[in-house]
C-alpha cells in the first residue's frame, strides 16, 4: 500500500462527459453533500471505466474519488506487478488527480517498478538513456505504459511513466 503523487493539471480529461459531468453540473449548482458524493461516485466510477477500457484485468476492483483532496483509492487483486501499475498509472494520470491511494494486491508478487514524471523536451529515448544507460532501449519503457501510450512520441509534461527495473 502506498500513496503516489501525480500533477493534477495533468491527464486524461474524463470527467467532463457522460454521467460525470452531469454531476459535476448539479454539484456546481447546488454544493450539497449528496451531490457531491454522486460527483465522487461518477468521478470513480468514471476512472474504473477507464481502466477496464484499457484492458486491464483486476480481480474485485473499486475505485473510489476524493474530489476535495483529488485523491484516488484503487483496491482489488492484480494477477501481476505490472499490471498493478499500469492500474495506478491509470488512475492518476487523470487531470484533477493529484493522489493515487494504491491498496491494490498482486497474486504474483515481482520487483516494482521505478516512476518518473515527464517534463518538457522528454523524449523515450532521453528517459530510457537516464535510466539503462542506453537511449536505444526506449522500447522497454514504451512497452511498460502500453496501453496507456499509443506511440512513442506520444508523451506529455506532466505525464507519470513505469521505469521497470532493467
Amino acid at each position: 500500500m502506498s500513496l503516489i503523487s501525480f500533477i493534477k493539471e495533468a491527464g486524461e480529461k474524463l470527467f467532463g462527459k457522460g454521467e460525470a459531468k452531469a454531476a459535476q453540473e448539479a454539484a456546481e449548482r447546488e454544493a450539497s453533500a449528496a451531490n457531491l458524493e454522486r460527483l465522487n461516485k461518477a468521478a470513480g466510477d468514471a476512472i474504473a471505466t477507464y481502466i477496464t477500457s484499457m484492458g486491464l484485468k483486476v480481480d474485485g476492483l473499486a475505485v473510489g474519488f476524493d474530489g476535495g483532496s483529488g485523491t484516488v483509492s484503487v483496491s482489488g487483486e492484480a494477477a501481476d506487478q505490472a499490471t498493478k501499475e499500469k492500474v495506478v498509472l491509470c488512475c492518476g494520470n487523470v487531470e484533477r488527480v493529484a493522489q493515487v491511494n494504491d491498496m491494490m494486491t498482486v497474486a504474483t508478487p515481482a520487483d516494482e517498478s521505478k516512476y518518473y514524471t515527464v517534463v518538457k523536451g522528454d523524449t523515450l529515448s532521453k528517459i530510457a538513456k537516464e535510466f539503462y544507460g542506453n537511449a536505444n532501449k526506449y522500447p522497454q519503457i514504451f512497452e511498460a505504459n502500453k496501453p496507456m501510450l499509443t506511440h512513442p512520441d506520444k508523451i506529455y509534461p506532466g505525464q507519470l511513466l513505469r521505469i521497470p527495473p532493467a
